[in-house]
């Protein structure tokens, strides 16, 4: 891209997939609010400008869905998910959910976490070669999140493969394809039939809780949650809890394979994992942008935002702002984390959260643990092309 040309930042590029930090800095010095003629939306990149967007949601709503191609049709949405919701229905369902996510819960479960890590590290540990997506980071998070919602063991890699399908976007559309279709509903339809059952034969799982809590709908009645709420959660918690860690862990492995200085810190002192976590989530947030539907003009560095109009607030461009960060393109594991937009922030910000730092926190102690150097083929690195997630599908390592 020539200096001397207008930015442009299309987030369905070959440019966005496989790079687009040169972009968010233009974007920032040139244009913090950006407006894109081809796809009609606006995109913050500044650090203050996505934090204060994320807590506005009055102006920023979440009712019309979280990307590109919902949000350009410019309709709340039909089928209700809590990422798809503003207060107060937003608030009434989070604090339902966020109940099985507490602080004394996720502890609980770490024993759980490292026996899944390690069942999948185990049969790496004689190899010299394997790959930290495919074979770890991509399989071991949705087993976890699977086990916890009361998904059968023969299914779970499954729920995984609809989601990459339904994520995934050719450049230029944004719209998801045929097939990204498709398993979106047989995913859906697989877990109204879980639900179904699980209402029907309870087990001590996180499904069958949720179809027998009952919520406050705001009009002073008490009910249950029907079958299509229970499935909606079991979606958006399978996916979440699939995708975020598998592409955290993933971007982890190449961040410390070009910078093994870092990786000898965390290998002299596990200490150090939970700060390197928070770094790699700064570093490269799996989530690059979060979609928002402008419901009232607004006004920022003199441009306003038009009503009935996408907003993209662009987390991978705002954890890079220098205006936030010290030397903010330098990874450095050392650096004292500040607000984790990588998670979200505001009303929205990932319920998983903790459960998510945990998985990653363990994943890399238990490779800190067994290869205390490696190295990767950089030519055999494949990014994923994904609507809102960003990361690696493959990345081939070389131990020892």
């Amino acid at each position: 891209m020539s200096v001397t040309e207008p930015v442009e930042f299309d987030p369905f590029s070959e440019v966005f997939f496989d790079d687009p930090y040169e972009t968010y800095a233009r974007l920032r010095d040139e244009r913090p609010v950006y407006f894109s003629e081809r796809y009609g939306f606006y995109a913050l990149s500044r650090w203050e400008d996505v934090a204060e967007a994320h807590k506005d949601w009055a102006t920023y709503s979440s009712e019309y869905g979280v990307d590109l191609h919902t949000l350009t049709q410019g309709q709340k949405m039909s089928f209700e998910s809590i990422i798809m919701m503003d207060p107060p229905k937003h608030d009434r369902l989070r604090a339902l959910v966020s109940r099985v996510f507490t602080p004394r819960a996720m502890t609980a479960l770490e024993p759980m976490i490292r026996e899944v890590v390690t069942g999948y590290l185990e049969p790496l540990e004689e190899r010299v070669e394997f790959d930290a997506v495919a074979e770890l980071s991509a399989p071991f998070p949705v087993e976890i999140i699977s086990r916890m919602l009361g998904v059968p063991e023969p299914d779970r890699q499954q729920i995984r493969l609809w989601l990459d399908e339904s994520l995934h976007r050719e450049p230029g559309n944004p719209a998801p394809t045929e097939r990204g279709v498709q398993a979106g509903l047989e995913s859906g339809a697989y877990f109204y039939g879980l639900v179904a059952e699980k209402r029907a034969n309870p087990a001590d799982d996180m499904l069958s809780r949720l179809t027998q809590v009952e919520v406050d709908r705001g009009d002073g009645e008490t009910t249950g949650l029907d079958d299509v709420e229970v499935a909606g959660f079991a979606t958006l918690l399978g996916g979440a809890g699939a995708e975020t860690v598998t592409k955290l862990v993933g971007n982890a492995m190449v961040l410390f394979a070009r910078h093994p200085d870092q990786w000898q810190r965390v290998v002299a002192d596990h200490s150090l994992v939970p700060q390197a976590v928070e770094e790699i989530l700064r570093y490269l947030p799996p989530s690059q942008y979060q979609g928002r539907f402008a419901v009232r003009d607004s006004v920022r560095h003199g441009v306003t935002i038009e009503a009935g109009h996408p907003v993209l607030l662009l987390t991978g461009a705002a954890t890079r702002d220098p205006a936030a960060y010290d030397d903010p393109d330098r990874f450095d594991i050392g650096r004292t984390p500040k607000l984790a937009l990588g998670f979200g922030y505001g009303i929205h910000s990932c319920l998983g959260a903790a459960l998510a730092r945990m998985e990653s926190r363990i994943a890399i102690e238990e490779i800190a643990r067994r290869w205390p150097s490696f190295s990767v083929d950089e030519a055999g690195l494949r990014r994923v092309h994904m609507s809102n997630v960003a990361g690696y599908s493959n990345v081939p390592v070389h131990v020892g």
